[in-house]
């Protein structure tokens, strides 16, 4: 019988919670599948999935069968791994419009470019049903693709607590469009991180494997390439502003996993400032003096959360072909952050 992942196995956890979430059916044809069409072997096995999505799925190159992508009338072969991207699985609890405040940046009849405020939950989930960005959406627009979804519009994600710029997208035809970007890596996005310790290179790249500790299942962890573990992670660096105890840093994604700026960060030694999950709201670096203690206590009540912005978005505008760029300052709490940093760097040096 043909099989897709377990829904409770690791590696669908990792598939689920990469920033994009695109990927969300691998499936094997079974070693007696009968030759057959791409777009009906997934009608026929996958539920609530029609075959107009299916093959819209195709035309915008989100169908792959042994990592190639294919026209919806490929035909599936015994052992052929078929991956493909669809909108988003079916939500388990009604979405209730609520008129919460958004930061519209741009939009048209395509794209939606917002800026999402720290604290705010992108989609409803386990614990957050209401109060999320996608409330927030259906209130200000009709018609979103994927209303029979829990997350219409949405080809990408950021942390409850990261700030900055998203994509929404406002009909079918854009979201796979978007969707297929951040899936091929054709987006560009950088974001401001202030972390722990003075980042000793000017620039720099991390790569390594991220997946789900096997320690603490709610965070991610760098892993050797022959562990096997976890999915391929390249991240970009530069220093902006060195502030003595604190670097802020400008970092650019190749790819988009699931807390991965923060991870990376940590695993060269520079954990975001106040990010409790990862250990960076507690003195990393610095004296033992009370004073200072103070000071960093202080720091974390200007910015309760970790000090990560979506700075800038590049994309493909779906219709157009037009490049579109979007870029958004640092939010008040981040701003303030660094400023005391700045003044308590320079009163260290005098």
């Amino acid at each position: 019988m043909n099989k897709e992942l377990d829904p409770q196995s690791d590696q669908f956890l990792e598939e689920q919670d990469q920033e994009e979430l695109f990927e969300h059916h691998r499936i094997v044809a079974e070693a007696g599948q009968s030759p057959l069409r791409v777009d009906k072997f997934l009608v026929n096995l996958l539920k609530n999935t029609t075959r107009n999505k299916v093959q819209q799925a195709a035309a915008a190159g989100n169908i792959r069968v042994n990592e190639k992508k294919v026209k919806s009338n490929h035909k599936i072969k015994p052992g052929d791994l078929i991956q493909i991207v669809l909108a988003y699985p079916p939500r388990d609890t009604d979405l209730i419009a609520e008129d919460i405040p958004v930061e519209i940046l741009y939009q048209d009849q395509d794209v939606i470019v917002l800026h999402k405020e720290p604290g705010m939950v992108v989609h409803p989930g386990f614990g957050n049903y209401d109060g999320t960005l996608v409330n927030a959406l259906l209130f200000k627009f009709q018609n979103l693709p994927g209303l029979d979804k829990e997350r219409p519009g949405l080809v990408h994600r950021l942390d409850r607590d990261t700030s900055g710029i998203m994509v929404v997208a406002a009909n079918e035809k854009a979201m796979a469009h978007l969707a297929n970007q951040f899936f091929e890596r054709t987006t560009q996005r950088t974001y401001h991180a202030l972390v722990w310790g003075n980042v000793e290179e000017d620039s720099g790249t991390i790569t390594g494997n991220i997946g789900r500790s096997l320690k603490n299942r709610k965070v991610f962890k760098v892993y050797a390439d022959e562990d096997e573990i976890g999915k391929h992670a390249v991240t970009h660096y530069k220093v902006v502003e060195r502030l003595g105890y604190v670097t802020l840093v400008e970092c650019k994604l190749e790819t988009g996993r699931t807390h991965q700026i923060r991870v990376h960060m940590k695993h060269i030694g520079h954990t975001l400032f106040n990010d409790k999950e990862y250990g960076g709201d507690k003195v990393l670096k610095g004296t033992t003096f009370t004073k200072y203690k103070q000071f960093v206590e202080n720091c974390f009540l200007v910015c309760p959360r970790q000090a990560l912005h979506a700075k800038t978005l590049g994309f493909t505008h779906p219709t157009s072909g037009k490049a579109l760029s979007f870029n958004s300052d640092l939010p008040e709490d981040m701003q303030a952050l660094v400023e005391k940093w700045r003044n308590y760097s320079h009163f260290k040096t005098e």
